[in-house]
């Protein structure tokens, strides 16, 4: 293994101030699609339902008076359950994505702002959200969240809608199903499973592996590749054990993998069981901390303030690493990343330090996909998904010729001047499949005893394929 940035991983480095959830991808049975179907009829008026605006366009000369209604990005994600988290990490994007644009003088005319629709993690909840969505929502322009607790269930619904989508699932089936609507810049599960067990074998040499998973589908879905991943490597899995996310003890599962005598534990196991696991996984083990290592959705600043609170925020500093899709720190799209999501601090909501949000792939990646989208329009002269969706992939890959931007403005502006660009945000550069996939590439993150985050190292997903 090959580590583009390698580092001692117990040393300062020049990183991004936080995470946030990348994306706990739910992977739903065909089963439980057809019940939520059903559910349509029972439960018309089903989710939550939020407006959210961003703030008005200003120009230099003061404010922009609007030519068109507003046009409208829709945020249908987890707002309450398990994954309660994952929705205002979203909006939080949203609502910087569209300060930014409405900064530079909106769409074609039109101001944008953002809506959120709760899906409550579960797809018989998420699909009445997603018709209601439809229903409820003149001017809708785009979709963002989709996370896997719903998204085997509602892309086919925005899909036969003929509406744009950037879903932060990790499903696999969206490697080899083609919706011509629905775009992902993060990879499947499988991937992000090599990557943990690659930062236990390639990174840390432990050669001893526990794995505790929740016992929601998402988590589950990382479990299989993980064995599999260990087993390729030659490493020892000393314990497999899961997690009831609606229990309050975990001692018996505890004592188990403790019994397993294990160098490190791989989890996920969202909301307050991860929290009550490692806790008592520390007190069974006479106050020592085994290490752990986490997938993306433990890079979360409610993850961290409950985990830290349950084991000490230093304790879990020096025993704690996870994969994250890697995120630019450097440069004017993360500057103007930065500056968007201050902006519209006073509005965000959720728990845990503000500053993990900028290295959140949810926030990170979301946010580049509004830009895409953004840009997509004005060079398509429409706001119809249908006719601009084609330029969002020209403008992401890049064509010969193109002229680099970073931000929503300069793209505009190269736009105005008749050239040719290519939108590289803080997630980095595009690189669309047949099936809308761009999963980028991981790094190694830890977290300082503030909640901030540290990169090790990055792994390309290309390295990954080679452990699978």
């Amino acid at each position: 293994m090959t580590w583009n940035r390698a580092a001692d991983p117990g040393s300062d480095f020049a990183s991004p101030p936080g995470a946030g959830p990348s994306r706990p991808r739910r992977r739903i049975p065909a089963l439980a699609l057809g019940i939520a179907v059903i559910a349509i009829a029972l439960t018309a008026a089903s989710g939550a339902v939020a407006a959210r605006t961003s703030p008005a366009g200003r120009t230099a000369a003061g404010v922009r008076a609007a030519s068109g209604s507003p046009l409208v990005i829709a945020d249908l994600a987890p707002f309450t359950g398990v994954d309660a988290a994952l929705g205002p990490i979203y909006d939080a994007s949203c609502l910087a994505a569209t300060h930014q644009i409405n900064l530079a003088g909106g769409v074609l005319g039109h101001d944008l702002t953002c809506k959120t629709f709760d899906t409550r993690g579960d797809p018989a909840d998420a699909v009445p959200a997603a018709h209601q969505m439809f229903a409820t929502t003149p001017n809708l322009a785009l979709v963002i969240g989709c996370t896997s607790d719903e998204a085997a269930s509602v892309v086919p619904i925005i899909n036969a809608n003929k509406m744009v989508m950037f879903c932060m699932t990790g499903q696999s089936e969206f490697d080899h199903i083609h919706y011509p609507y629905f775009f992902r810049l993060v990879p499947p599960d499988l991937e992000e499973a090599y990557a943990m067990i690659d930062i236990a074998h390639f990174f840390k040499h432990f050669t001893r592996i526990a794995l505790a998973f929740g016992n929601d589908i998402g988590s589950q879905t990382f479990v299989g590749p993980a064995i599999a991943a260990i087993h390729k490597v030659g490493l020892k899995l000393v314990a497999n054990q899961t997690l009831d996310l609606s229990a309050t003890t975990f001692r018996t599962e505890a004592a188990t993998v403790l019994a397993g005598h294990p160098q490190v534990v791989v989890t996920e196991a969202l909301g307050s069981a991860d929290a009550t696991f490692l806790s008592e996984l520390k007190q069974l083990n006479g106050g020592k901390m085994i290490p752990v290592i986490g997938t993306s959705a433990t890079i979360s600043p409610a993850w961290f303030l409950s985990v830290a609170r349950a084991i000490g925020a230093k304790t879990l500093a020096n025993n704690f690493w996870a994969d994250n899709l890697v995120v630019n720190t450097a440069g004017a799209a993360f500057k103007g990343f930065e500056a968007a999501m201050a902006a519209v601090k006073s509005q965000t909501k959720g728990d845990g330090s503000f500053s993990t949000l900028l290295s959140a792939p949810g926030a990170v990646h979301l946010y580049d996909g509004m830009n895409l989208a953004a840009l997509a329009m004005i060079e398509a002269k429409s706001t119809t998904p249908s006719a601009y969706k084609a330029d969002l992939i020209k403008i992401g890959d890049g064509v010969p010729g193109a002229v680099v931007v970073n931000t929503f403005a300069e793209g505009v502006a190269a736009l105005k001047r008749g050239k040719a660009i290519r939108y590289v945000g803080p997630g980095g550069p595009t690189s669309f499949d047949s099936y809308h996939d761009s999963p980028g590439i991981f790094q190694i993150d830890r977290y300082r005893p503030n909640g901030s985050v540290l990169v090790a190292a990055d792994i390309p997903t290309s390295q990954l394929r080679a452990v699978s």
